[in-house]
This record gives C-alpha cells, structure tokens and sequence, in this order.
C-alpha cells in the first residue's frame, strides 16, 4: 500500500509538471524552454552561421558521403566498382542522405549571411556582401533550390532502401545538378543576369 501512494504521488507530481509546461506564453509569462517557432524568419532561430560554413561543415560531407559511396575506380589492376554491401555500410549512406534534406532546411532559413565577415571570393564569384543582397531580394528561389535538393535526395534514399547501386549513382548526379544549379545563381552567375544589374560583380 505504501509503494502505490508513492507511485500516485508521482504520477500526480508529473501530471502538474505536464500541465505546467504546456502553458501557454500568456499563462506563464514566457515560451516553454527549448520551444522554437519553425519559420525560418522567426527571430527564436539562430541563423548567424553563413552558409559557407554550413556547406563546409554539414552540407559538403554529407553529399560526398553520397557521390563516393558508389564509383568506378580505375587503377593499374583495371577497372573496380565501388558500392555498399553490407547492411552497416547501406546504413551509413542513408545517415548522410538524411544529413543533406535536414541540412536544406538549415540554408532555407531566411537571414542567413552567405559567408563570414571578410571572406574573399573565389575566381568568378561573387562577393559575399552581393551574395547577400541576392539572397535578400531572391530567397523564393535559393528556398525552390533547397527543396530540389531534398528532392533528389529522397531519390538517393529510395535506392537506399532498394539497396539498388545503379539507381544510386543516378540519384548522386541529380543531387550534384541541383547543388550546381543554385552555386551557378547566385555564388556565380552569368555576369548579364538582369539581376547584377545594381550590384557590380567582380
């Protein structure tokens, strides 16, 4: 008898926690920690990391884990075909393919910074300060890139899950056209793009 009211005890201890923390803000006087609202121009996200910085860290590994886990290596032995076989190594190509739809979302977010303060420009691109104003005025179509890109990764996914080597590589060249296709809009576009027009590319 003693170990039920205990339980009981608890259990209405935890019910009141519950009940605390769903609360709305009007209710307690603030949001629940750790809630975030998921509109990317929600100022409760942080979007203070360039997206040079996310491609270094979260975006490039994860794509390279896709492109290299299915090749043709030639060598002085001839020609190899490189693809997962075990179920651990189907595993951790799927862990990447999740890595880079997750990752979209991150660059999706509006008021990111293209890159870090004093960044210089490859040959051919532009500054990051013109990547921004782009950015700022086109973020409808860095967002329809985004998406493309989870698109075509969803692809890679399916073949994941069909632990089809073939459709794979397929899926790895429609994620590298997407990724090129947003690099080639606005990291460095046409210099007659109608949209440079104010913002003299270097």
């Amino acid at each position: 008898m003693r170990r039920r009211k205990i339980v009981l005890s608890l259990s209405v201890s935890v019910l009141v926690a519950l009940g605390a923390c769903s609360k709305t803000p009007d209710q307690t006087g603030s949001a629940p920690t750790g809630t975030a609202e998921l509109d990317g121009s929600s100022s409760s996200l942080d979007a203070s990391t360039p997206i040079k910085t996310l491609m270094d860290s979260i975006v490039d590994p994860a794509a390279d884990g896709i492109w290299e886990s299915v090749a043709t290596i030639s060598d002085e032995n001839g020609l190899h075909k490189r693809a997962p076989r075990t179920p651990e190594e189907w595993q951790q190509v799927r862990r990447h393919a999740v890595t880079l739809i997750e990752a979209m979302n991150l660059v999706m977010m509006k008021g990111r910074p293209a890159a870090p303060a004093g960044t210089p420009p490859k040959a051919g691109e532009l500054t990051p300060a013109q990547i921004d104003a782009l950015l700022r005025t086109d973020h409808e179509t860095l967002a329809a890139f985004a998406k493309n890109v989870q698109t075509t990764t969803r692809s890679a996914i399916a073949a994941i899950d069909k632990r089809d080597p073939g459709a794979l590589f397929e899926a790895g060249s429609a994620i590298d056209h997407a990724c090129e296709s947003c690099h080639m809009t606005f990291w460095y576009p046409d210099i007659q793009d109608p949209r440079l027009q104010h913002l003299k590319p270097q």
